[in-house]
């Protein structure tokens, strides 16, 4: 019977070398080599994952380095550098004149042309003198008529002083010839002056330049009837030579100047564009005027300028320059090379290894394109001219100078 214990027993009992739980120990030496196996494919494929990725990285193009930024560079130099004050002015005549008639009459001729630069004295326009004349003649008459009368009057007078003293007239006649003559006096004096008033009047109406000028447009045309009482005028005459500028200058540089001037000392003036570019004439200080505008803490003074080739026009707005003086071989830079911040100015200075580092500088006086470095630069040293907003402290560059 198969389910007999007994007869499996000895079954299990009768099998040599056979020993009980033999196959535990195989399957515990099997798993070790399957986890074994599985660690080393991990190891492996981590390996390769990295490697993969590495290759990846250096197939990837390196990030180039930056790039000279090309900048234009000037030295800093010594040289002389004027010391100036600049302030806004006007063009302003030693005289302009409004020539208007002195009597009454028919304007005849006009002897000027508009524009045209005349001298002192030159004749500019003729009033009909015809009324004046018949005057002159009637005052004339009047006058000899007058002093036949003081004549006959002091011939009575001379009779009548020696009827006197021999008693044979009364002392009122006598006074009374003498009163009467006074008054012929008197006559002929009046007449006197009504005939110099005429002439004067006659030579009035002869219209004359009382200065040297330039003629301005015409302002009454001939056949006018013109008045002494005419607020237009004939013509406006201006000088031109010489001629001033009116201009202003801060309260606070006041002091230098009239410091100057108290030496006796000459100080030269410019006369500028309205932008600043281009020379007009040059002159001299003429005169500082006595008070300060509390309105705006403006002084005015007045330079004079010869003029010769009228270049300066009345009314024209110009910049005056005025020189104080002259700072010696100082240290200038262009004005361009000067960057400022809230912190202060600075330069980009170029160094040998073609980059460039930003010093703070000091900055004095300028003068057109060039400014005073007083500190922080020595003459010699490369800075950036043109294309610092474009570079940094320690930023590459590439220079080149400045063309003249």
């Amino acid at each position: 019977m198969h389910g007999d214990p007994a007869r499996a027993h000895v079954e299990q009992l009768s099998l040599p070398g056979v020993v009980p739980d033999a196959g535990r120990p195989r399957r515990r030496h099997r798993r070790w080599w399957v986890w074994t196996a599985i660690a080393a494919a991990a190891i492996v494929g981590a390996v390769l994952l990295v490697h993969r990725e590495e290759r990846k990285v250096g197939a990837q193009p390196q990030s180039p380095s930056p790039r000279a930024v090309p900048v234009i560079a000037a030295p800093a130099s010594k040289r002389d550098l004027g010391i100036y004050l600049t302030g806004l002015g006007t063009v302003t005549p030693l005289n302009t004149v409004t020539v208007r008639s002195r009597v009454d009459g028919e304007l005849l001729t006009v002897r000027y042309r508009e524009g045209q630069v005349i001298p002192k004295g030159a004749l500019l326009a003729e009033i009909d003198p015809r009324p004046y004349q018949a005057q002159l003649m009637q005052f004339k008459g009047q006058f000899a008529r007058d002093e036949a009368l003081l004549a006959n009057g002091r011939v009575d007078l001379e009779r009548y002083q020696t009827l006197w003293s021999q008693n044979s007239i009364q002392k009122q006649q006598l006074d009374t010839q003498v009163s009467l003559v006074q008054q012929y006096q008197g006559n002929v004096e009046n007449d006197r002056g009504l005939i110099e008033a005429t002439r004067v009047n006659l030579d009035y109406c002869r219209i004359t330049s009382p200065i040297a000028g330039r003629v301005g447009l015409r302002l009454v045309d001939p056949g006018n009837i013109v008045h002494a009482t005419d607020t237009t005028g004939i013509v406006v005459i201006t000088q031109l030579q010489p001629i001033t500028v009116i201009f202003t200058l801060p309260e606070d540089n006041i002091g230098a100047v009239v410091e100057r001037l108290t030496r006796g000392e000459r100080l030269g003036v410019d006369a500028y564009d309205r932008a600043q570019q281009r020379k007009l004439a040059s002159g001299s200080l003429m005169t500082i005027d006595n008070q300060i505008d509390t309105t705006t803490g403006t002084v005015k003074l007045r330079a004079e300028f010869p003029n010769t080739d009228n270049r300066l026009f009345p009314n024209q707005f110009v910049n005056a320059r005025l020189t104080l003086g002259v700072a010696r071989a100082t240290t200038t830079v262009p004005v361009a090379a000067v960057q400022r911040t809230a912190n202060g100015a600075f330069v980009y200075v170029v160094t040998q290894q073609q980059t460039v580092h930003a010093r703070p500088v000091n900055v004095g006086i300028t003068d057109g394109d060039l400014v005073q470095i007083t500190k922080g630069l020595a003459a010699g040293e490369v800075v950036v001219v043109d294309g610092a907003d474009r570079i940094r402290d320690g930023s590459g560059v590439q220079a080149r100078s400045q063309s003249p």
